[in-house]
């Protein structure tokens, strides 16, 4: 007959630096986030790696319930879950910042099953059940699903704004009064607002990253038929996005779930609006997100400049070629600069190596549509430049057109991965898998 054993993973504690000799806590930020290691790999090697691969650690703890719990249990059992002879955790910076949890699944091969775990989160039906989601969850409290909403919000804007300029000059008989300077002049302003104030979330979800190391799965042991294996499923997560009560603050964890292997009160990562000298120097500036988030708030803000001169009263005053020119195109190149540098970082943070493209991970392909929507965006403000020449006008605002479908689709993206908390990597043909293992 069937019985439980509950039990609890001190991954979080093995993650913690402790002192060797007194086996105290060490101060955060010592060293690197990510320890170099086994498993542990990043697109380049002076700065702080960016995965790593773990295996479970586990320590039994609990008494063994009764006969009937355990049947009870047991006959929660999905039919899909997947009978696995390995799972492995797979830290990534950009999942801490966005409070998910990914594990690697080794299926059960000649029946010598360990785990029993969910399924797939790449498949048909599990994408389809995630865009659902989407329209059916609004985690307001959750900094990672605000960013991705503002910047989808930001870049509908964009798309309009793209039409107003761009439209007319395509097809002129569309045109209406004031549609190029007025319409398109005040969505530039609105569109550039929005984007900074993602530009700033996007900061603070970088400097409130779990440092303790969140494991985010709960785990129990199933004994049936003489056969032992570990069910894994979503639980237990400590990053801020859990926090309901308030945006800007610890995630707050039920005193029931706390043992000894999870922080303290003193030693939780408290809510931060921005990080010391020292954790700046010692961790943050040698993080490639973090990086690529600096980068996409410097550009937002520049680029927010030409946004306020993009309105009426304000354009209609620059006019000289050079107060154009200085005023409102060059901040558009400089901003926009900024966001090919932000989008080549969030890239290559995904990356095993700076020139490996991970096509199999949802955060690359977010960096890569902003990217190019950074190009669009840049070639906009270089082209402005030769605003006597009516095909350089033209491609401009072309480029603006494409250039804000391309951040609308990432931002989509974004805002899919925002609410998928806990992926599931299937080590078969067809899985994500091969963009998550070291390269040798």
């Amino acid at each position: 007959m069937p019985f439980i054993h509950s039990f609890h993973c001190s991954i979080a504690l093995a993650d913690m630096k402790r002192d060797p000799e007194t086996g105290a806590r060490l101060p955060h930020f010592i060293g690197k986030h990510v320890e170099e290691g086994v498993g542990a790999y990043g697109p380049f090697g002076f700065l702080n790696p960016t995965a790593r691969r773990s295996r479970f650690s586990l320590s039994l703890k609990g008494k063994e319930e009764s006969e009937e719990e355990g049947k009870e249990k047991l006959a929660e059992k999905k039919r899909d879950e997947v009978r696995a002879e390995d799972v492995q955790r797979l830290y990534r910076t950009r999942d801490n910042r966005k409070g998910r949890h990914a594990i690697l699944v080794t299926p059960e091969l000649d029946s010598n099953a360990r785990y029993l775990t969910p399924p797939s989160t790449s498949t048909v039906v599990a994408t389809l059940q995630g865009i659902l989601r989407m329209f059916t969850t609004h985690p307001i409290w959750d900094v990672s699903y605000l960013v991705a909403f503002i910047f989808t919000l930001g870049s509908v804007v964009w798309v309009i704004n793209s039409f107003f300029v761009w439209l007319p000059l395509q097809v002129p008989s569309s045109e209406f009064s004031g549609e190029i300077a007025d319409a398109g002049g005040i969505t530039a302003f609105i569109g550039a607002t929005i984007f900074e104030i993602g530009s700033i979330l996007l900061m603070l979800e970088a400097v409130n990253e779990e440092r303790a190391g969140c494991f985010g799965w709960a785990v129990e042991e199933v004994v049936e038929k003489g056969e032992r294996l570990v069910r894994v499923k979503p639980d237990g997560c400590r990053h801020h996005h859990r926090n309901k009560g308030n945006l800007v603050g610890k995630s707050r964890v039920d005193v029931n779930e706390k043992d000894e292997h999870q922080p303290t009160d003193r030693d939780e990562r408290q809510w931060t609006w921005w990080p010391t000298w020292y954790e700046l120097r010692t961790h943050y500036f040698k993080e490639v997100g973090f990086l690529a988030c600096l980068s996409q708030m410097i550009g937002a803000t520049v680029f927010w400049i030409s946004g306020f001169t993009a309105l009426p009263p304000i354009y209609n005053r620059l006019t000289s070629t050079a107060a154009q020119n200085g005023a409102y195109w060059l901040p558009q190149v400089i901003g926009g600069t900024g966001f090919i540098i932000s989008g080549t970082l969030f890239m290559i943070e995904t990356q095993q190596k700076w020139y490996l493209p991970a096509l199999k991970v949802l955060g690359w392909h977010i960096g890569a549509w902003n990217l190019v929507g950074g190009i669009g965006f840049t070639l906009c403000g270089a082209l402005g430049f030769a605003a006597a020449n009516s095909g350089c006008v033209y491609q401009g605002s072309l480029a603006t057109f494409w250039g804000s479908w391309c951040f609308l689709i990432g931002s989509v993206i974004q805002w899919y991965e925002s609410l998928d908390k806990h992926p599931v990597d299937v080590e078969e043909d067809g899985g994500r898998v091969s963009d998550t293992k070291p390269v040798a």
